[in-house]
């Protein structure tokens, strides 16, 4: 039998439901032992909460694309694939209309800079082998769709800062 991971969370919430679903607060915190700091979260606006505080679908979105961003890491660096630079502006839908009330899709749009003349075609594959190690996109039933963009730059001398391969070429 293999290890097992283990992951502890705690949320605590105070306050009163007395006066019915409209009127109470929907803040909370959370906390993940042993990691540092506690989230202050809310329930998403359209159900109550507070706009100004992350909420769980966001959450959600936020561990799709951070694992994603993890797994190509690792995939990339075993394949010795220098990656420079990676953003992803990940959204992630809840039709109002789904009877389960569930995030029924997650779009992930990275963005990812590289050194040297990588063929697309190989870091489009690695991209997909992350995809298929991400273990929250594993563990979820959402629909979590990889849409990535790769930038290249030129391998620059010992030492010397990597340049945009190109003129005009992004970084």
């Amino acid at each position: 039998m293999g290890h097992e991971h283990h992951y502890r969370a705690t949320c605590a919430w105070h306050g009163s439901t007395g006066a019915g679903y409209d009127e109470y607060d929907r803040a909370h915190t959370v906390t993940t032992p042993p990691a540092a700091g506690t989230l202050h979260l809310s329930g998403d606006a359209a159900f109550g909460g507070n706009a100004g505080l992350m909420n769980p679908e966001l959450l959600l979105v936020a561990a799709a694309a951070s694992c994603q961003l993890l797994s190509f890491l690792a995939v990339a660096s075993r394949a010795r694939v220098d990656v420079l630079e990676y953003r992803d502006d990940a959204e992630g839908w809840m039709p109002e209309d789904d009877p389960t009330t569930r995030v029924t899709r997650i779009l992930l749009r990275p963005r990812i800079t590289v050194r040297g003349e990588v063929p697309s075609a190989r870091l489009a594959h690695l991209s997909e082998v992350a995809h298929h190690e991400c273990y929250v996109a594993n563990s979820l039933r959402t629909d979590i769709v990889v849409e990535p963009t790769f930038v290249t730059t030129a391998a620059p001398p010992d030492g010397a800062p990597a340049e945009p391969a190109g003129p005009g070429a992004p970084r």
